[in-house]
């Protein structure tokens, strides 16, 4: 009885234990709802729902242990308590194959030791499991034939290959793309994890294969780019990248362009295309938008100047700045020196963004109406308030700075007002350049100029599958089988959109 007791008393420890760890967690869930549904998208907020999130994970890990070393201790008590409700999947997917495995039945009764058993039934408990890759070598067998009138030999046409002379299949290569170019895995870590599961690939093989890759999907990587340079409005933007040189790094530039017709309800697809270029001169994007005209929302980059002047052929492109720049300007200040006038010059832009949420994906006379009659009075009201604040601060203050930013691009920040298709922010190009942000953690640095304008290449086809929802591992593994004997004229067919409307297509005659 003593035993029991302590048995019970270990239990009912842990349990009280376990109870108040919930009770932690759940006040940071709510504290992480709360902040995601009424505090400002800003980085602050997000600052704190980082934190939130790895508070919740560390208490998690603390219930499992706690619950672990209960059932531990006694463990038939354990047995008898209500199992604590679980936090994974409610259902397990439906497409997955199953493995059934029937474990020894008894023998005799648990209870008389009787032989005589009879089954009523069974108990069936399901366990997600996942194994390693399974590796295959496919053999492409052609036969030969001996003509019996002329002797002559006769055999089927050798298959395509992805890329000339390779050995790896169009599966292996997207695998390889992808795990590089969107999981930012350098290809000495995937060579170390295909040995670790009994595949010998040397690194430098890997490269070869992905350079191979990069040239075999240049008519694709084409018609993106004109796909994008289609468009009325683009979203264009840089950011830096490591370049190996002579015992050091320089630094580089990455450069998106970027079309997503979404906001204002338009009905083409999004996508994007990226550039590389040795340094951030502005001859560089007048390069790359040679030809093209239309709205360009960025920031306010000196080297974007060349393309707004009135002299430029085929004509200059309309400038829309980022009121989410200005914004973070004022936010910075606002989190460092508790400005007051940073504050309230956050509040009032942070009213444009609430008008802005509420008419997304409107079509653009949508969109002028209600920025005509909202927004317009705010916009007025608050370059008004900027240029009083202006005359009170002396010119050196980093307030001035960022007021002045504003001011003398107002013609550009104001442009949203009078134009539907135009957004309040140039978000849409920085999340397209996150990836190369984290990439650039794990790899480095590039290591030569035409090694980033393969990582610029690659992120066009990866962040457009992105844009689209189409998973880019299954979609280059088939353009890479599929375009060998594709026709030049019907490469749109293998656009990343077109192929995820015909597996929708299949996947709905199948039903």
């Amino acid at each position: 009885m003593i035993l029991a007791q302590r048995e019970m008393l270990v239990v009912e420890r842990s349990d009280a234990k376990v109870r108040a760890l919930e009770i932690e967690r759940l006040k940071l869930l709510l504290a992480k709802a709360r902040r995601e549904a009424y505090g400002q998208s800003s980085e602050r907020g997000k600052l704190l729902v980082e934190q939130l999130e790895l508070a919740i994970e560390d208490l998690e890990e603390a219930q499992g242990e706690e619950a672990a070393k209960a059932e531990i201790a006694a463990p038939e008590a354990a047995r008898q308590r209500p199992p604590r409700a679980l936090r994974g999947p409610r259902k397990l997917p439906d497409n997955l194959p199953v493995e059934r495995h029937v474990e020894p039945a008894p023998s005799a009764c648990g209870k008389c030791g009787c032989a005589r058993l009879h089954k009523l039934g069974e108990v069936v408990s399901r366990t997600l499991e996942c194994e390693p890759r399974r590796w295959k070598i496919i053999e492409r067998v052609r036969e030969k034939f001996s003509c019996r009138a002329c002797e002559g030999i006769t055999e089927s046409p050798a298959p395509s290959h992805p890329i000339p002379r390779g050995f790896a299949g169009p599966s292996l290569l997207a695998m390889i793309l992808v795990a590089k170019f969107l999981l930012h895995q350098p290809l000495n870590r995937q060579a170390a994890t295909y040995a670790r599961e009994g595949v010998e690939i040397d690194a430098t093989t890997m490269a070869d294969r992905v350079g191979a890759c990069v040239v075999a999907l240049q008519p694709v990587i084409a018609a993106l780019r004109a796909h994008v340079l289609k468009a009325e409005r683009v979203h264009a933007d840089d950011t830096t990248v490591p370049v190996l040189a002579k015992l050091k790094t320089r630094t580089g530039r990455i450069w998106i362009y970027l079309r997503d017709d979404r906001p204002f309800g338009g009905a083409d697809p999004p996508a994007a295309f990226f550039e590389y270029s040795r340094t951030r001169h502005g001859e560089y994007p007048s390069k790359h938008l040679e030809g093209w005209t239309g709205v360009m929302q960025a920031d306010a980059f000196a080297g974007f100047n060349e393309l707004y002047d009135a002299r430029r052929k085929p004509g200059p492109i309309i400038e829309a700045t980022c009121w989410a720049h200005a914004r973070r300007k004022f936010f910075e200040l606002a989190k460092l020196a508790k400005a007051p006038i940073a504050k309230e010059a956050v509040r009032r832009i942070d009213e444009l963004f609430e008008i802005e949420c509420a008419i997304n994906g409107k079509t653009p006379d949508e969109r002028k109406a209600v920025r005509q009659e909202r927004s317009k009075p705010l916009v007025a009201a608050l370059e008004t308030w900027l240029r009083e604040q202006r005359a009170l601060l002396s010119s050196k203050s980093e307030l001035a700075k960022a007021i002045n930013y504003s001011l003398n691009h107002w013609a550009a920040f104001a442009r949203f007002l009078d134009d539907g298709r135009i957004c309040l922010s140039n978000n849409a190009a920085e999340r397209g350049l996150r990836g190369v942000a984290v990439g650039r953690r794990n790899w480095t640095f590039a290591g030569s100029d035409s090694g980033a304008r393969r990582a610029a290449a690659a992120y066009t086809l990866i962040e457009t599958c992105k844009l689209n929802d189409v998973d880019p591992q299954a979609w280059l593994a088939h353009v890479l089988a599929t375009l060998p004997d594709h026709p030049a004229r019907r490469i749109d067919e293998l656009l990343p959109w077109n192929w995820k409307a015909r597996q929708q297509g299949a996947v709905s005659a199948a039903a």
